[in-house]
């Protein structure tokens, strides 16, 4: 064993001595890089992957799933403080099923199954059942409003008082609930959902009212609506949604033109607006002549009356003809059996009426501003006259009906700001992190691919010097010669081998063979 050894280390050494330098070089660093894959290719597919299968638990649920996955011998790893429990991926989805089944994952509620374990085999008093159904209640509540969305925990505490039939309706005291929910970081409850949890409280507990409940956040007390059956909307929420998108709106639409000429990293637009939710609805009623008929209107209707009188002391004679008499009046004739007539005419016009009822919608832009900012590198003069142009021109459209003088340049002029800031770059800033296993695994491959093309081209190029030696035609060697006849003594002879040694190595070689061979 030992003879093979020595064999293969001898061939192995005659082998390295025989290659050139630049030939080393290559196969040591491809040795050195197939090693590095070997070791990264073992590392990466004998390593475990682990899964976050719980998060947010409390001490209670940690410790069950805990003896659940020693029971089970089942891996795990702990974090945040015990508050999250990683599996290996490939067990993840069988865990998640079974802790789920078993009732092990609580929230650190207990629910209305603690009656099916009775305490005693004669049953509970009533002390003791009252306690498990106060503490079965909350458990319950606290459950359903974990189950709401964005909330990561919530605390319940529910009072019920004693009723007796002793008690009169003004004696009872009533039901109240205490709740504090802690919500997932970012998340904003809308109104609607804090109704749901008043709703959810007051349909879960008997005989409680609204007022008597109370539900806090760390940020504050959340209050309910006038309604708290959800039937009203939240109005408030509404508008500032509706204000919120129409300002994204205006800022998308900006950054999409000015981005264009300056680059999107380049750019920061503010946009700031008021908006008038107010719906009006009005009803005029013009009363207006007819100007084609004397401003009189149309004749609806008309009556004319005579009178025809005959006897004594009758109106008579022309009119207006005495000295005395008033024109246009008829003289009285005293005389006997005179006559007289009255005439009466009626004219009923109906005038034009003009009903206009007008109902303007809500949604009217009151004021808007804009704020830029952009890049001092990219911000010329000339640019900057620009892009206030082409803002000033958005405002002036969206103002037109605000009842402001839209073609006013200096009004324009304080909606519209554009300012030249520079922009910290915090690409450099951040920390590298890891490489993602299919990156580790792709410059593995990637690393395997170089070492072999480069074992590939050092055994084809030995292969071919091999080759070309083997069809060479060996010719007559010419040998260096040393002029021994001008040689006067054995030093000089010794210089001249030095310095052909120290020179030119193959031809002192060649000359030791030749002197051999003459020998």
């Amino acid at each position: 064993m030992n003879e093979k050894f020595a064999q293969y280390r001898a061939k192995v050494a005659q082998y390295w001595n025989v290659l050139e330098k630049k030939q080393k070089i290559w196969l040591g660093a491809s040795a050195a890089f197939l090693i590095l894959a070997i070791i990264l290719m073992t590392f990466l597919f004998s390593r475990t992957n682990y899964e976050v299968a719980f998060r947010n638990l409390d001490s209670t649920d940690s410790a069950a799933v805990m003896d659940y996955l020693d029971s089970s011998k089942i891996p795990y790893k702990l974090s945040d403080a015990g508050q999250t429990i990683s599996v290996p991926t490939a067990d993840a989805s069988k865990v998640k099923v079974e802790a789920g089944s078993q009732g092990i994952i609580r929230n650190g509620s207990i629910g209305f199954e603690s009656f099916n374990d009775s305490s005693s085999m004669f049953g509970s008093t009533d002390r003791e059942f009252d306690v498990k159904y106060r503490s079965a209640l909350n458990g319950e509540i606290q459950r359903l409003l974990n189950d709401m969305q964005g909330v990561q925990k919530s605390n319940v505490l529910v009072n019920l008082p004693d009723t007796t039939p002793f008690m009169t309706t003004e004696e009872k005291e009533q039901a109240s609930a205490s709740i504090m929910i802690t919500f997932r970081p970012g998340y904003r409850p809308a109104q609607k959902e804090v109704d749901g949890y008043y709703n959810l409280v007051k349909t879960s507990i008997p005989n409680i009212k609204p007022e008597n409940i109370t539900i806090s956040s760390p940020e504050g007390e959340l209050l309910a609506s006038n309604d708290v059956d959800g039937s009203s909307s939240d109005l408030l929420e509404t508008h500032y949604q509706i204000q919120h998108k129409y300002e994204n709106d205006i800022k998308q639409k900006i950054q999409a033109f000015l981005g264009a000429m300056v680059g999107m990293d380049n750019l920061v637009v503010s946009v700031s607006s008021s908006i008038n939710f107010d719906k009006i609805k009005s009803d005029q009623q013009l009363v207006m002549p007819l100007p084609d008929n004397n401003n009189n209107g149309i004749i609806i209707s008309e009556s004319s009356t005579n009178k025809t009188a005959t006897g004594a002391n009758s109106a008579g004679g022309v009119a207006g003809t005495g000295a005395t008499d008033v024109p246009g009046y008829e003289a009285t004739n005293s005389s006997n059996g005179g006559t007289s007539e009255e005439a009466d005419r009626t004219t009923n016009y109906e005038i034009s009426r003009n009903n206009i009822q007008t109902e303007s919608g809500p949604y009217v832009i009151k004021d808007l501003s804009i704020n830029i900012g952009v890049e001092k590198t990219k911000l010329s003069a000339q640019a900057k006259t620009e892009m206030t142009n082409v803002v000033a021109n958005i405002v002036r459209s969206q103002l037109v009906e605000s009842g402001q003088d839209v073609t006013n340049d200096a009004l324009m002029d304080k909606k519209v700001s554009i300012m030249a800031q520079s922009f910290i770059d915090n690409g450099g800033a951040t920390s590298s992190k890891a490489l993602s296993t299919g990156w580790m695994v792709g410059i593995g491959l990637a690393a395997l691919a170089l070492i072999g093309g480069l074992g590939y081209v050092v055994v084809r190029r030995r292969k071919q010097a091999e080759l070309a030696e083997e069809l060479a035609v060996p010719g007559k060697v010419e040998y260096p010669t040393i002029d021994l006849d001008s040689v006067q003594n054995e030093s000089q002879v010794r210089k001249q081998l030095e310095t052909l040694a120290k020179r030119k190595p193959e031809e002192f070689v060649n000359l030791l063979r030749t002197w051999l061979v003459d020998e």
